[in-house]
């Protein structure tokens, strides 16, 4: 079973040619844009590659690509499992087909009974979707693990990352991105207060603090969810730092600064 792009030609482009093009103007060439170190994680944003492209691609330039890429996106739809593992054997993109670990999907299945096997959740995800490309160019044979989250308690999501986080313990080639954005449709100014308070959670690798803070000020993090499993595994897999490659917003391309998404790349090692 292959899962087919959705928002290719909306959200990036839609042809092979314009979609390589596209990335190696938003991934700095190795040496450009940081080193590429391994990592345990990476939190990266999903609007349209004009808006925050460069941003994602600052933060997948920081990153060596491992064997495979367990992906936790947003379940923006609300429909499926709560916490959906996709059921496909490759996704397609304009840049190929990306092979799916179905030996981690068994794994992961295996380790906790909140994980169920659900391709309908992520079937017109795009927090999942605009991921893959970045992955394909950065990691080229990299496999993914797609995940789409759409659990909302915080014991689940701890629980959720501490499964995932037992997985790094016997399979060395693991990284976690997390979609996400951040605020949405609030003064720039404001969105940076309010964005910043979450930043400076993950940036303490502090799970519960991000939940918590996220839901105390209304904060309209999308991707609060995937970003707290990913924090939570990353605890358990012996992570120590978190580092904020870039902030931004869409009112940098749009110009308008009373109504802005923001978005952030923060890598943990």
């Amino acid at each position: 079973m292959i899962r087919q792009p959705v928002v290719a030609g909306h959200f990036y482009p839609g042809s092979r040619q314009a979609l390589e093009r596209e990335l190696q103007q938003l991934l700095p060439a190795p040496g450009e844009g940081g080193e590429r170190r391994r990592a345990l994680g990476l939190l990266a944003p999903h609007a349209g590659y004009v808006y925050s492209g460069r941003c994602a691609g600052l933060g997948y330039a920081r990153v060596a690509l491992t064997e495979t890429v367990i992906l936790l996106g947003v379940n923006h739809r609300g429909v499926g499992a709560e916490l959906a593992v996709d059921g496909n054997d490759r996704w397609e993109t304009p840049l190929g087909l990306v092979e799916v670990d179905s030996g981690l999907r068994s794994r992961l299945i295996a380790s906790s009974p909140l994980f169920r096997v659900d391709s309908e959740a992520g079937r017109l995800e795009h927090s999942l979707e605009v991921q893959v490309p970045f992955i394909q160019h950065a990691g080229p044979g990299t496999r993914i693990l797609p995940v789409t989250v759409g659990a909302g308690r915080l014991e689940d999501l701890l629980e959720a990352g501490a499964a995932i986080g037992e997985l790094f313990r016997d399979h060395a080639g693991l990284t976690m991105v997390a979609s996400s954005d951040m605020s949405h449709y609030i003064a720039a100014e404001r969105a940076r207060e309010l964005d910043f308070m979450a930043i400076e959670r993950m940036q303490q690798l502090d799970a519960e603090g991000l939940y918590r803070v996220v839901r105390d000020q209304r904060i309209s993090m999308c991707g609060v969810a995937p970003a707290v499993i990913m924090l939570g595994a990353a605890r358990r897999a012996g992570a120590t730092q978190a580092e904020l490659v870039c902030y931004a917003n869409s009112g940098d391309v749009s110009g308008d600064m009373d109504e802005v998404v923001g978005y952030a790349s923060l890598v943990v090692r």
